[in-house]
């Protein structure tokens, strides 16, 4: 049986999209729609597909069980509306959008039209953060202490520049903390759990860009825990994601989606897989090299849908990194410490 996808958006995120679409049997590119039909038409003749340029006939093509969505964070939850309402299926690059509101709005959306919502986390697929994640609910992490998380990357000003939407509010909804960052904030609240408080500074130091190329941040963790998060552009040339977790019993590192350490007083023997560290391009580049982590997220969807049951990241998951986010930018503008409502 054939499961048919539409593609919203026309760049590196949607050539990711369709590539992950099509290294699984028995899904096929439906449609793609985009505003640059020059990129939605290569697109289509290297991904199959028709192409659209009109987002209402776009989401008329039948047969079409699903949308992916890759456009601008500020348009996700008007188009993701507009397909539920068509009853079709949502899963919608992260952040599920820039702001709460319109997270709730989709989230809405999705339950009235009873179809499924979730977001491309794809990190909480990946085999050494799973380990981690069991580690951390099975107690052998001990009691949260302590997170330390680092997404320190480089842009190039192109990326900027030739970009309509990044870095702006409008559309990108703020800079290094909402787009590079997310995912590990994500992680943050996964592995560890709700945060309660933020103090914040954020700051456009490098691009010349109307949001933040480097903030830091202080959490307090609802179990009360500390945490230290730094996000940046601008930190020549990249380096690599970098994520500490301290509990009574010890630390683990990850660091670029791998287990680097396992210090911990009672380690299980198979939680350390070598920790071997790869090249690691999204510290300086935005293209997609490896799509298996957005595969396994697309997998899990279509699972989801057949079965009825709820994706690994829902909606209402994908809200909770954008809840703190917000949080996050709130102290940044007031200077003082920002408390959070319940971010799930």
């Amino acid at each position: 049986m054939t499961t048919y996808i539409g593609l919203i958006g026309g760049g590196n995120i949607t050539e990711t999209h369709a590539r992950a679409a099509r290294a699984l049997p028995g899904i096929e590119i439906a449609a793609i729609y985009g505003t640059n039909a020059a990129k939605v038409a290569r697109l289509c003749r290297e991904h199959g597909g028709k192409p659209y340029s009109d987002l209402d006939q776009f989401l008329a093509h039948r047969p079409m069980e699903l949308v992916a969505i890759g456009s601008p964070s500020g348009l996700h939850a008007a188009q993701g509306i507009a397909a539920a309402q068509r009853r079709l299926h949502v899963l919608t690059e992260k952040p599920i959008d820039i702001t709460t509101e319109r997270a709730d709005a989709l989230i809405a959306a999705a339950d009235k039209a009873g179809v499924k919502l979730g977001v491309f986390f794809q990190d909480r697929c990946k085999p050494d953060i799973l380990r981690v994640k069991q580690a951390v609910d099975t107690g052998r992490l001990g009691r949260p202490i302590l997170a330390d998380a680092r997404v320190k990357w480089y842009r190039p000003p192109d990326y900027y520049a030739n970009s309509r939407w990044r870095g702006t509010s409008a559309l990108d909804g703020g800079g290094a903390l909402i787009n590079q960052a997310v995912h590990t904030v994500d992680l943050l609240l996964w592995l560890f759990g709700d945060v309660v408080s933020v103090q914040a500074t954020g700051k456009a130091l490098l691009h010349p860009i109307e949001t933040e190329d480097t903030l830091v941040a202080l959490l307090e963790f609802a179990n009360g825990a500390l945490g230290v998060l730094q996000a940046a552009t601008s930190a020549y040339p990249g380096y690599p994601r970098r994520l500490e977790l301290t509990g009574s019993e010890g630390t683990l590192i990850i660091e670029q989606d791998h287990l680097l350490a396992a210090d911990l007083r009672n380690a299980p023997a198979d939680l350390l897989h070598g920790g071997k560290t790869d090249e690691n391009p999204s510290a300086s580049s935005p293209v997609v090299s490896d799509v298996r982590g957005h595969q396994s997220v697309l997998e899990d969807f279509l699972h989801a849908i057949q079965t009825n049951a709820t994706p690994r990241c829902d909606g209402r998951e994908g809200r909770r990194s954008l809840a703190l986010v917000e949080a996050i930018y709130a102290a940044c503008r007031t200077g003082e410490r920002a408390h959070c409502t319940r971010t799930g």
